[in-house]
């Protein structure tokens, strides 16, 4: 993703990169340590490790520089500690940067609005390059969440990770989530609405990361001019009614 970005931003004429760093430890040409990096610019893009980013987070708001979060798998308190930091500096953070995906979200909720859990199940598929650590997806987590809130219920609540064995009859309302990793895959996300006599897909590819790369910098743009606060992808493309949280 950092090539990716650097690769954008190189024909963008209202944007400078003003420096480039990676997780703490390691080095590379050109590359800067994280003090250097903050003390140069308005907006840290960053898409690394949940610890890496928790830790940046503390660090940005310490120096009132603003930050796009792109890593997932956040642990409840590395999420509350960066909470904490958006409480000094805004911080947009999404699981997913692309246009597609984030109304795709809107559409996963209506579906599950509309259809009764009752006669439908939902799946959650996603899959990924074979160099990813997290499963599932912070996506395929974001389009669970969004099914969830259709149906007015807690996803941890409801959720299903992997099924192994003599595992039953499905329960009524679970919403399921399966993983494929391997490849180059740079990422797949369906949401199936099964029935009884039909079944619904609604679906994602992703071709290019430069996708998520012009999302990040549309994020980078809004952003910088924000109060202190946690925003995501839908306050930035104002598909929410009120952006503040």
């Amino acid at each position: 993703m950092g090539q990716a970005l650097s690769a954008v931003l190189a024909n963008d004429p209202d944007l400078t990169l003003a420096a480039r760093f990676d997780r703490p430890g390691l080095a590379g040409e050109g590359l800067v340590g994280a003090a250097e990096a903050l003390s140069a610019a308005r907006v840290v893009i960053d898409f690394t490790t949940a610890e890496a980013s928790t830790e940046l987070a503390a660090q940005a708001a310490a120096r009132g520089v603003a930050l796009v979060i792109g890593s997932t798998g956040f642990s409840p308190d590395q999420l509350r500690r960066i909470e904490a930091a958006a409480s000094r500096v805004p911080i947009v953070r999404a699981g997913n940067f692309s246009l597609g995906v984030n109304m795709l979200m809107g559409l996963v909720a209506q579906a599950a609005r509309a259809l009764p859990a009752a006669d439908w199940d939902i799946e959650v598929f996603e899959a990924h390059h074979r160099r990813k650590i997290d499963a599932p997806s912070g996506t395929a987590r974001m389009l669970g969440e969004a099914a969830a809130a259709g149906r007015g219920v807690d996803l941890d609540s409801v959720s299903t990770h992997g099924r192994s064995g003599i595992t039953g009859a499905r329960r009524p309302g679970e919403i399921g989530f399966s993983v494929l990793r391997g490849g180059g895959i740079v990422g797949e996300h369906s949401v199936v609405f099964a029935g009884e006599e039909e079944i619904l897909t609604l679906s994602h590819s992703a071709r290019d990361r430069g996708l998520f790369a012009r999302g990040a910098l549309a994020a980078a743009r809004w952003v910088a001019g924000q109060p202190p606060g946690s925003y995501d992808m839908q306050d930035v493309l104002g598909l929410k009614g009120d952006a503040a949280k």
